[in-house]
């Protein structure tokens, strides 16, 4: 399979779990904040994370620059993390499934975001090349 086209589904299925994670905090926000509560953490998060839960895949997909996005998938990565750790903390594995299904989601999307980007990242692995002749990514010897 190309790496383009893994970036690209990767990089959709990231965004639809952000998103539908966002719409869930502005729809059932006390159910998130009792939930929240239960991992541990302060209900004032709700608002931040709405905005970060935004923000972030915005910054990845419409790259306005290499560093924003980068920075995006950095606290994606964070989040993720902290995420699954807090599920697993309380002992509700089952729970930490979506931050397991994020990460992998996010390493496709960071590993082969070169493929598919004009401007490529200086912090992604530069397995993949872009072509300019063809508009497709190829796979560097190494």
């Amino acid at each position: 399979m190309s790496a383009q086209y893994i970036y690209w589904a990767s990089t959709a299925l990231l965004l639809l779990l952000y998103a539908s994670s966002a719409f869930l905090y502005l729809t059932k926000g006390a159910w998130v904040r009792e939930a929240l509560a239960g991992l541990g953490y302060p209900a004032y998060l709700v608002q931040l994370m709405i905005v970060v839960k935004i923000l972030g895949p915005i910054a990845i997909l419409w790259r306005l620059s290499p560093f924003l996005s980068d920075l995006a998938y950095a606290g994606m990565l964070y989040h993720l993390l902290l995420s699954g750790l807090a599920h697993l903390g309380v002992r509700k594995p089952l729970a930490a499934v979506p931050a397991v299904v994020g990460l992998m989601l996010l390493a496709a999307s960071f590993y082969t975001q070169n493929a598919a980007r004009e401007t490529p990242s200086p912090y992604a692995p530069m397995r993949f090349e872009r072509s300019a002749a063809h508009g497709h990514a190829t796979e560097r010897a190494s």
